[in-house]
């Protein structure tokens, strides 16, 4: 009986835990500082600016993989990841 309560008691410790850490995450991540409080670069301007650098994806027409836009091999009007997969795919297409 008395492991009985023990592992009750350990479970209910682990449980109000987990819920503890996860309530200061979410409250953590909805906070947001008024007027200049918090850390410099913060807030709706400094969201835009990450929207501003995040880049366009492609897929590769060889193997479906995606990967940025800029780092993309042109062949044949077709974006691929690397030159090895342009020339398997030119090799493949049939004349």
């Amino acid at each position: 009986m008395t492991r009985l309560l023990f592992w009750i008691a350990l479970i209910i410790l682990v449980v109000m835990a987990v819920r503890s850490k996860l309530r200061a995450a979410v409250s953590a991540r909805s906070y947001q500082p008024q007027g200049g409080e918090g850390m410099p670069g913060a807030g709706p301007a400094r969201a835009s600016a990450r929207i501003e650098e995040s880049e366009r994806m492609t897929s590769c027409a060889h193997c479906g993989i995606y990967f940025p836009a800029s780092e993309a091999v042109h062949e044949g009007g077709r974006d691929y990841c690397s030159q090895a997969h342009a020339h398997q795919s030119a090799a493949s297409r049939p004349n």
